[in-house]
């Protein structure tokens, strides 16, 4: 019978990894006190876990005591971002949260149902800025990095590259995409095609040295701005190194209407997929009502950067318990 994590045989090959995870967390913190962000705590348990078509939340129910409130249903976040956005909305100016969040159904070498994310947001910012702040982070909490400059590729030139597809070119007037123009299979929905294609042919190629992936097209742009250069692409990045996929950043959108309307979007599809849509999240929709300064953020798997800086091939070997 395996030993549980807690055994001290256990944990005693586990702790190189797990004091790394610890010098690392303090220095992202030094990295990010001298230039002012503040550190936020935000909540865990939440009216609505996030936007994310395909993500499944642990699911929960507060029941008053003492004639505290109504009952309601909650959920475990799968992401600190609307919350943090609140505050941005709020005033709060830069700042960064250590996050636990949840994802039901996460459970392989690199996922977990339970794990850590860094995330912070810097007003003002551009997406390029961002990505330079992204890796002037890494390249202080992990001193063994001597890539050059980490590579910047557009998607629009990395699918012209290793797919052979002009993909703009299959992104409609109205952000939809056309399947049929990306080459999608029988029984393939554009989605499924582009993601098939980024993992089979693109991630393979950009995965080994530090590379942001930039400028997706539309219909991921998730939460962030269409780029007023050409509203077929998002500005969006993702950053990959040493085989992982680490970071998801946005320019963020910070027009109400538009996010509402990609919200009930969202979760049109995702009833007619899994038949259990989440309520929007109104509170953070006043906020962006109220007015959120603009602003790139970006949400970066800690577990997994430890991973890479340490060498550990699974995720749990990094996880304390």
């Amino acid at each position: 019978m395996p030993k549980p994590d807690w055994h001290p045989e256990r944990l005693a090959a586990r702790l190189p990894y797990l004091r790394e995870r610890a010098r690392m967390m303090a220095a992202t913190r030094a990295f990010f006190a001298a230039r002012g962000h503040t550190e936020v705590e935000t909540p865990c348990l939440v009216p609505s876990p996030g936007a994310e078509v395909h993500l499944r939340a642990f699911e929960t129910a507060f029941n008053p005591h003492f004639g505290a409130g109504e009952a309601r249903r909650l959920y475990l976040r799968t992401s600190p971002e609307l919350a943090i956005k609140r505050l941005l909305a709020g005033g709060v100016g830069a700042c960064f949260e250590f996050a636990r969040v949840w994802r039901n159904g996460e459970d392989s070498a690199r996922h977990a149902p339970e794990f850590t994310m860094l995330e912070w947001y810097t007003p003002g910012a551009p997406l390029a800025a961002l990505m330079d702040e992204t890796e002037a982070l890494l390249r202080a909490i992990w001193p063994a990095c001597t890539a050059a400059p980490f590579a910047r590729i557009t998607m629009q030139e990395a699918f012209a590259r290793w797919v052979g597809v002009d993909l703009l070119a299959t992104i409609r007037a109205d952000g939809s995409g056309d399947a049929a123009l990306l080459g999608a299979r029988d029984d393939e929905s554009w989605d499924d095609a582009f993601f098939r294609l980024l993992a089979e042919r693109v991630e393979p190629a950009i995965a080994a040295a530090p590379t942001f992936l930039t400028h997706w097209p539309a219909p991921q742009a998730a939460l962030a701005r269409r780029d007023p250069a050409d509203p077929r692409a998002a500005l969006r990045f993702e950053l990959y190194a040493g085989g992982l996929e680490l970071a998801n950043a946005f320019e963020e959108l910070t027009d109400a209407a538009e996010q509402r309307a990609r919200f009930t979007a969202d979760m049109v599809e995702r009833a007619r997929l899994y038949a259990d849509p989440w309520p929007v999240d109104e509170d953070f929709l006043a906020a962006l009502e109220h007015g959120m300064p603009p602003t790139s953020g970006i949400a970066l798997g800690f577990d997994r950067l430890v991973m890479l800086v340490t060498g550990a091939r699974h995720i749990r070997d990094v996880t304390w318990l």
